[in-house]
């Protein structure tokens, strides 16, 4: 096989858990073209992966926002032009939403996706040529590992591996710090402040720098409250996904809710606490080879003390390897 296009645009956490599947494709097919076609925020992600040869964009979200724009529909049209002068010998919809397999369906080639039982819209079983059974059970990672390996043959039973290279460590990044991720997409998954400043006090007296990035001037604002309750916290820039990606890979600890963020430590094998209050950590948990703790899970919710049980733990062991 020359040529195999991806298709996963979206959202963080999706595509830091498709690059499992990169692996195992690029370990299958050595010698082929990977590409792979992502939302233009994420692109920074995708490319990170060294065995993605090409990283095509769209920008749904953008042009959804400005859909009365003239621009706007003339971008559209020449993102359709460009993807159908393109060829691939197989190309994979791990999406699986009617809006990426109309993408997946432009460029020319075998496309291959979920079966209607295996798929969130399965009206997007429509645009396949191919179509496979995956169980909807499975953690994401395993579910896009699993389509991969039915569309090209690769081996999803393979060690997990995100193949992201660690970056080298900062000028000057002598001192060790843990990162609080505490934005997350809905209100239900958060944690209380409260907890945040009890875990971050904590982690400042056994002498880690405690950091806060955040995405909305709304978690900038909480940022802000809880690092000024911790002493020594500091609230991060905002700053692009690469260089957020290389920070979470130097962290001594990283500690989050349910959030993209949280899956990119997890590639980087970084000990790492996941704190889920209303989602289901078997479905979309934190999974790696590094050591990771999780916390909750749907209708439960872990205090702050539970997560210090688990930081001390893994720093334990972090600290005797």
């Amino acid at each position: 096989m020359d040529t195999i296009l991806f298709v996963k645009t979206s959202s963080l956490g999706d595509v830091v858990h498709n690059m499992p599947a990169v692996t195992d494709t690029r370990r299958r097919w050595p010698r082929a073209r990977i590409s792979w076609l992502v939302e233009e925020t994420f692109a920074p992600l995708a490319r990170l992966h060294p065995g993605v040869d090409e990283v095509l964009t769209v920008a749904t979200r953008r042009w959804r926002s400005r859909l009365l724009s003239l621009a706007t529909w003339q971008e559209i049209a020449a993102t359709r032009r460009q993807l159908k002068a393109r060829a691939f010998d197989r190309i994979v919809d791990a999406q699986g939403l009617i809006r990426s397999a109309w993408l997946a369906r432009m460029p020319k080639g075998e496309l291959h996706g979920y079966d209607a039982k295996s798929i969130r819209e399965p009206v997007a079983t429509r645009f396949y040529d191919v179509r496979h059974a995956v169980p909807r059970d499975l953690h994401a990672v395993a579910r896009n590992r699993r389509l991969a390996a039915l569309a090209l043959d690769t081996d999803a039973a393979a060690p997990l591996d995100y193949g992201l290279p660690r970056p080298a460590p900062a000028a000057g990044g002598d001192v060790p710090y843990a990162v609080l991720l505490h934005g997350t997409s809905r209100v239900a998954k958060e944690w209380r402040e409260s907890d945040w400043i009890g875990l971050g006090q904590w982690l400042s007296r056994r002498g880690l720098e405690v950091v806060l990035p955040w995405g909305t001037e709304a978690e900038r604002i909480r940022a802000e409250r809880v690092a000024g309750a911790i002493k020594g916290g500091r609230v991060l820039p905002r700053r692009p996904l690469d260089e957020t990606a290389a920070m979470l890979a130097g962290a001594a600890l990283v500690a989050g809710v349910d959030t993209g963020l949280l899956h990119l430590a997890a590639a980087y094998r970084v000990p790492l606490i996941g704190i889920f209050t209303a989602s289901d950590p078997g479905l979309t948990g934190p999974v790696g080879a590094g050591p990771i703790a999780v916390l909750g899970g749907v209708g439960q919710y872990p205090g702050f003390a539970r997560a210090i049980e688990a930081a001390e733990a893994l720093l334990a062991d972090r600290a005797r390897g």
